[in-house]
C-alpha cells in the first residue's frame, strides 16, 4: 500500500510541477492533503543529497510542520528520508493546545535526538497576542475616550505602544512551559523561530496618525511630529518585547540556540519591500527608485538579542509594478537581490542568515494585472545562487500548501547543488554587493585565499567578459550560462 500511495503522490507532484502558474493561465486546483501527504509530496519532489551537508545548516520548509503520523516506525522512516535530503521537521508549540502540541513536540524531539537530528521549533503561537483588544491597551484621546487602530487588520485592535508592558508576563507564561519541558526531557533546541509581525507596536499604516491623537503617546514622544522619532520609539519598545519575552527566555535555557523572527535582520537603514498588510504611512519619508518607495528602517536587530538573521525575499505582487526594466524578470531580480544584498552586506559576524524565500507571486489581488508576469523559475534559481554568494547561509521556504511541490523542488535543487562548494560558502568572503541599476550582467563572488567562486547571470545578449574588481585589481568573468566558476587570482 505504501508503494501505491507513493506512486499516487508522485503523480500529484508531477501535476503540480507541470501545471502553468503564469497569471492569465489556469492555476492548479487545490488538493486537500493531510500533513502526512505533504511530507510524502516533499519527498517525491526532492532527491537525496549528492554531496554531504557537513556543517552547513539544513534547508527549512514551512510545509514540514510535523509528520502527520503517530506511528513510531513510520515517523522514523520519514525523518530518515528527509534527513538524507537535508530537510528538518519542525515542531509546533501552541499554548491554546498546550497539552497536545507539547506531547507531539516531545515525541518528535525524542525521535530526532535518537537519530542525531537537529531540533527545530516554531514558537509562533506562543508570542501572540500582545495586542489582545482589552480596553487597557487602547489609545487615550484628550477627551478621555479610548480608541484602537484597525488599519493593519480590521479584526486586530492595535492600541497604545506604551500600555503593553503588563502583557509581557502573560506572553512569557505561554512560552516558558514548553521551554522547561524540553529542557527537563534533555532535548536541546537548535533553531527556534516566530513569525511575529501584525502585533505589538508598528509604525506603518495609520499608526502615526493614531498616536498623534493619543495623550499617552504624545507624553512619551515629545517630538512625535518627527516620523523618525516616532519610529524609533515604537521600534525600541518592539525590540524590548522580543528580547524579554522570546530571545532571553530561550537563550537562558538553550544558550547555543538559533533564535529569530521573520523580517528581523541587519540592514542598511532602508526596507525595500512591503508585507501584505503594510502601506506607507501618510506623510512618512521615503527614498524613490523609479516608482518604488523605500522606507527608512530602524536598526533593530542588535536590540532584540536574536542569534539568527531572517530577511524576507518574497515576490510581493506590487514589486513588479515599481520598475520599468524591459526584461520582466529583472524587475523581480533587481528588488529581491537588493534586499538580499543589503542584509548580506550588514550581516553580523558569527550570526547566520536564514532568509525566507518564495517564488510564486506573493499576495496577488483577486484580479491581477496580466502585465504582471510570474518570475521565471530559471532566474529565481539564479537569484538563490547569488544570495548564497552574498553571505546567506541557507533558506527558509514559505508557501501555501498547493505550491509545495514546485517550490520545494526549485529551492532544493539549488541548495543541494551548493553543497559542492561548501568550503567557499562556509569560509569564503563575499566580494561584491552591488545591484546593477540597468539590466545586464549580474556577478556575485566569494573569495577564499587566491580563489574566487563566481556566478554570472545575464539579462542581455552580451557575450564578452565583464570585470569584477578584487583587491583593487580587475578580474575578467566570462558568460557562464547557469553554472558557477572557480577562478584563480593572479
Amino acid at each position: 500500500m505504501r508503494f501505491i500511495k507513493t506512486l499516487i503522490l508522485g503523480f500529484v507532484a508531477i501535476l503540480f510541477i507541470l501545471s502553468p502558474v503564469v497569471f492569465g493561465q489556469t492555476k492548479p486546483a487545490k488538493v486537500k492533503m493531510t500533513q502526512h501527504d505533504i511530507v510524502e509530496l516533499v519527498l517525491s519532489s526532492t532527491k537525496p543529497l549528492k554531496y554531504q551537508r557537513g556543517n552547513r545548516l539544513p534547508l527549512y520548509l514551512w510545509s514540514l510542520h510535523g509528520l502527520g503520523t503517530e506511528d513510531d516506525a513510520e515517523a522514523e522512516r520519514l525523518l530518515r528520508a528527509l534527513e538524507v535530503r537535508g530537510l528538518p521537521v519542525i515542531a509546533t508549540w501552541n499554548p491554546q493546545r498546550r497539552e497536545q502540541t507539547l506531547k507531539e513536540g516531545l515525541k518528535l524531539g525524542q525521535l530526532q535526538k535518537k537519530l542525531g537530528l537537529p531540533i527545530t521549533v516554531s514558537a509562533n503561537a506562543c508570542l501572540h497576542y500582545f495586542c489582545n483588544g482589552e480596553k487597557r491597551t487602547a489609545h487615550i484621546g484628550y477627551d478621555g475616550k479610548s480608541f484602537f487602530d484597525f488599519s493593519f487588520d480590521e479584526k486586530r485592535p492595535m492600541g497604545c505602544p506604551f500600555e503593553l508592558g503588563h502583557r509581557c508576563q502573560p506572553i512569557r507564561d505561554q512560552l516558558e512551559p514548553f521551554l522547561d519541558a524540553y529542557r527537563q526531557a534533555g532535548l536541546e533546541v537548535n533553531f527556534i523561530f516566530v513569525d511575529w509581525e501584525i502585533d505589538g507596536p508598528i509604525e506603518g499604516n495609520d499608526a502615526w496618525s493614531h498616536s498623534k491623537r493619543c495623550k499617552r503617546c504624545r507624553e512619551n514622544i515629545p517630538d512625535i511630529n518627527d516620523y523618525s522619532a516616532f519610529r524609533k520609539a515604537l521600534r525600541t519598545i518592539r525590540c524590548r518585547i522580543q528580547r524579554e519575552c522570546f530571545a532571553e527566555p530561550v537563550l537562558k535555557r538553550f544558550p547555543k540556540a538559533l533564535v529569530g523572527n521573520y523580517a528581523v535582520y541587519p540592514n542598511d537603514g532602508y526596507r525595500y519591500w512591503y508585507d501584505y498588510f503594510e502601506k506607507l504611512a501618510p506623510d512618512a519619508p521615503f527614498q524613490a527608485d523609479q516608482r518604488a518607495k523605500y522606507r527608512p528602517w530602524f536598526q533593530e536587530f542588535s536590540l532584540t538579542g536574536y542569534t539568527v538573521s531572517m530577511p524576507v525575499v518574497y515576490t510581493w505582487y506590487a514589486t513588479a509594478t515599481w520598475y520599468d526594466f524591459a526584461d520582466h524578470d529583472y524587475r523581480w531580480f533587481y528588488n529581491l537581490l537588493t534586499v538580499a544584498s543589503t542584509s548580506g552586506k550588514h550581516k553580523v559576524t558569527g550570526v547566520p542568515s536564514i532568509p525566507f524565500v518564495h517564488w510564486h507571486t506573493t499576495s496577488p489581488p483577486k484580479e491581477p494585472d496580466p502585465a504582471v508576469k510570474q518570475f521565471s523559475s530559471e532566474k529565481y534559481q539564479e537569484l538563490l545562487w547569488h544570495m548564497l554568494l552574498r553571505g546567506h547561509d541557507t533558506f527558509f521556504l514559505w508557501c501555501p500548501r498547493d505550491e509545495t511541490a514546485e517550490e520545494a523542488r526549485l529551492l532544493h535543487e539549488v541548495w543541494a547543488a551548493s553543497l559542492e562548494y561548501s568550503e567557499f560558502l562556509e569560509k569564503g568572503t563575499p566580494v561584491c554587493f552591488d545591484v546593477p541599476r540597468e539590466q545586464g550582467p549580474v556577478v556575485s563572488s566569494l573569495q577564499l585565499g587566491d580563489q574566487l567562486l563566481v556566478r554570472r547571470t545575464d539579462f542581455d545578449d552580451r557575450r564578452s567578459s565583464v570585470s569584477l574588481t578584487v583587491g583593487g585589481k580587475p578580474v575578467p568573468v566570462p558568460r557562464s550560462q547557469g553554472r558557477c566558476l572557480v577562478l584563480r587570482l593572479e
